[in-house]
């Protein structure tokens, strides 16, 4: 699965409801997620470390079709020999 089918996948799921919810709402349960993430990294749980960042993946695809953004396309910019805004 590329990034473009996860992203259409939670859309056709979840899109309508995180309109509702809108993007401060929705910012905010992606907030929560990161957080879940940041304690399962220090944790030994690998399994858990997994499911965090399957969350925050869903939740930044959430965001982003909430936002128009084409995360694929959003991405380009780090594939190929000259990456751009790399830090």
């Amino acid at each position: 699965m590329d990034i473009s089918e996860f992203q259409r996948l939670i859309s056709q799921k979840y899109k309508k409801r995180d309109q509702e919810r809108g993007i401060p709402g929705t910012f905010l349960w992606f907030i929560e997620e990161v957080g879940e993430l940041a304690t399962a990294l220090a944790s030994k749980d690998q399994q858990n470390k997994a499911e965090e960042f399957a969350d925050v993946f869903a939740w930044l695809c959430t965001l982003a079709n909430i936002s128009d953004v084409d995360l694929e396309k959003a991405c380009a910019k780090y594939v190929g020999d000259s990456i751009k805004g790399f830090k």
